[in-house]
């Protein structure tokens, strides 16, 4: 798996797209009030680690009522991840325009499988809406499989790429 994802570090037909993504995160996030709250200046990290853990943490737990039955608390924590994504998925934008190239590379990716995860959410709400809740759960277990190749993703980024460590070093001293 880690040589998995140390390739993900040489993807290089990824670079334009990631470059742009940077430079309209920069351009828009970097500098302002809202910028600053979602880098975690405030509190001396990044606030997306920490913000990730609502949406995972919510549809997980939405699976295991799946399986215990519990279908409208199931459902009701799918919509919770997916109220919870927009403000996580800011937080890494802002993180993003940080990144150098290589580190781009990994993170376009983790954002890339992310995306995938939200979509999967996304149908299995929209199943559960229509009653559809073995549908609903098919689509709940897609989603937490790319929410882990996400976060293998987004954990190389953090600890073996080591983005985002020690922005704030001596800031404030």
């Amino acid at each position: 798996m880690r040589n998995v994802l140390r390739k993900a570090e040489s993807v290089t037909a990824v670079d334009g797209p990631a470059r742009a993504v940077a430079d309209t995160a920069r351009r828009v996030v970097l500098g302002s009030r809202a910028g600053n709250l979602l880098r975690g200046s405030w509190l001396g990290h990044p606030v997306h680690p920490l913000l990730v853990t609502l949406p995972i943490g919510a549809w997980t737990s939405g699976l295991v009522l799946d399986l215990t039955g519990r279908r409208n608390a199931a459902r009701q924590l799918v919509a919770v991840g997916l109220a919870a994504t927009p403000p996580t998925v800011l937080a890494g934008l802002a993180d993003f325009a940080d990144l150098d190239t290589r580190q781009r590379r990994v993170g376009l990716l983790h954002a890339s499988a992310n995306l995938v995860a939200a979509g999967a959410f996304l149908c299995s709400y929209r199943c559960r809406l229509r009653g559809r809740h073995r549908a609903g759960t098919v689509w709940s277990t897609l989603g937490l499989l790319a929410i882990g190749a996400g976060g293998a993703l987004g954990g190389h980024l953090a600890y073996a790429q080591g983005a985002g460590v020690g922005r704030w070093e001596g800031a404030g001293r």
